[in-house]
């Protein structure tokens, strides 16, 4: 299975997609089940595992439990350089392309990159782009960088083309965990407007509507992942909005 490919294919095919972002820390064992079992009926494309402070050493378990229970793949989205897993699928090599704090930019990447070579994961270069999400949020302070002002679109779009550029094969538009407001629709679609690449989109997503408002605005895969920890049920609604694009 090559899960860029299969991302390549869907995008040139106009199919928009949905990846449930699971946070090993949060859901116990049986509600990861039931959320993989969930994801699998309503058809979800994706599965990325990850957050941006890792404490109960779950990050194996989960995505046992998430591949036992479905067949959707498993993607980890790390949160710093001691999230690996060979058990997973595939590996989004972020790059805080956003920010300028040099660690996020390259030299965690240093320290990772042969234990990833030996790892046999798909390894997937991505542009990480934080952006303002009307509170400071786990991940930019982790990452000790500040997002993109929520009102500064050009800038947005820029440094996603820059990524684009540098060879970087998906884009990432976040708003972090817990985001307060998601990424603003007309920065989307000018970001999207710009580059060639995949664009993901997550962060302050709560509903249906909005995931199909924000595909509609350019987003190729959607990332939803608070909001089903609250309410699993929600996975269906959001993921036949997004497909129904």
């Amino acid at each position: 299975m090559n899960i860029y490919q299969s991302i390549l294919n869907k995008k040139k095919e106009n199919k928009k997609q949905l990846a449930v972002l699971v946070d090993p820390d949060k859901p116990n064992e049986k509600q990861v089940i039931n959320i993989a079992k969930l994801a699998s009926e309503a058809n979800v494309d994706l599965f990325f595992v990850g957050g941006s402070l890792l404490t109960n050493n779950n990050l194996d378990i989960c995505i046992k439990l998430l591949k036992e229970n479905s067949t959707i793949p498993v993607v980890l989205f790390p949160g710093n350089t001691l999230q690996m897993s060979n058990k997973a699928d595939g590996f989004l090599f972020l790059s805080l392309i956003s920010g300028r704090n040099a660690e996020m930019l390259i030299g965690r990447q240093v320290i990772s990159a042969p234990y990833l070579k030996l790892s046999g994961l798909e390894v997937i270069s991505t542009g990480y782009m934080l952006v303002d999400s009307g509170k400071p949020t786990t991940v930019s302070y982790m990452s000790n960088s500040t997002p993109i002002p929520s009102d500064k679109k050009d800038i947005a779009a820029c440094t996603a083309m820059a990524g684009e550029m540098l060879g970087l094969k998906l884009i990432y538009m976040d708003g972090g965990s817990g985001a307060k407001n998601h990424i603003p629709l007309e920065m989307i679609e000018m970001t999207s407007k710009s580059i060639e690449a995949p664009l993901i989109i997550g962060g302050g997503i709560r509903d249906a509507e909005t995931a199909k408002n924000i595909a509609t605005a350019g987003a190729d895969i959607v990332v939803v992942g608070n909001r089903f920890e609250e309410n699993p049920d929600l996975i269906k609604e959001i993921a036949e909005g997004v497909h129904s694009i």
